[in-house]
């Protein structure tokens, strides 16, 4: 398919998702508060995420959950820089002015990659939660343990889970009312997420090599 071809067919798209993204943000933006808004994208930011992810460090029974996730991580980070730099979508005109773009590859919009890594630690806690089984007693205890795991099976917990889901639907929501991104973006960098972390259980699991059998 030739180039021109192929924008006959994705402009009217690309068009219409332009169209509703505005029509999202114009409805929305008189309501919510933008600190809120930029509190989410905080918490999002691969700069404040990964130093927070070593915090898993203080619970033995987790660090096999540590290795995939933050090697999920940073491929996240890397493959969706490169997808910018690929497909070079400008972000919207109405963006809201308080963004800081950490690289270049930040100027562009598709796909969000702060959705993409919303959903991956989502998809990650989601997945992983089932397998991350120990008891809540005895040397590998932390405080960290009472906080996300139950005190029965040692499990991650179930309200954890849906927490964390919450937060990463929320955070991916606010890219569109905030102006960062369309919801095209917005629903790549979604998917991309999800299938991160699937990469990430299924490839990258390198535990038992770093930590040795937990």
């Amino acid at each position: 398919m030739s180039p021109s071809t192929a924008a006959i067919f994705v402009g009217p798209i690309l068009a219409v998702d332009a169209a509703v993204s505005r029509a999202i943000h114009t409805a929305a933006k008189p309501f919510l508060p933008p600190f809120l808004l930029l509190f989410l994208e905080i918490s999002a930011d691969f700069r404040f995420s990964f130093p927070v992810s070593l915090s898993l460090l203080l619970s033995p029974p987790l660090r096999s959950f540590l290795v995939p996730f933050l090697l999920g991580l940073l491929f996240d980070l890397i493959f969706v820089g490169l997808v910018k730099l690929i497909f070079r979508r400008a972000r919207p005109a109405y963006n809201h002015p308080s963004m800081s773009a950490a690289v270049s590859a930040d100027h562009y919009s598709f796909p969000s990659g702060h959705a993409s890594r919303v959903f991956f630690v989502a998809a990650s806690v989601h997945f992983f939660s089932a397998v991350v089984k120990a008891p809540m007693v005895g040397p590998t205890y932390s405080f960290l343990d009472g906080w996300i795991r139950d005190h029965n099976d040692g499990v991650v917990k179930g309200e954890v889970v849906v927490a964390v889901w919450i937060w990463a639907t929320l955070t991916a929501i606010s890219r569109i009312l905030l102006g960062r991104h369309y919801v095209l973006d917005v629903a790549a960098g979604a998917c991309l997420g999800i299938l991160e972390a699937l990469f990430a259980l299924r490839f990258l699991r390198f535990d038992e090599l770093i930590f040795g059998r937990t």
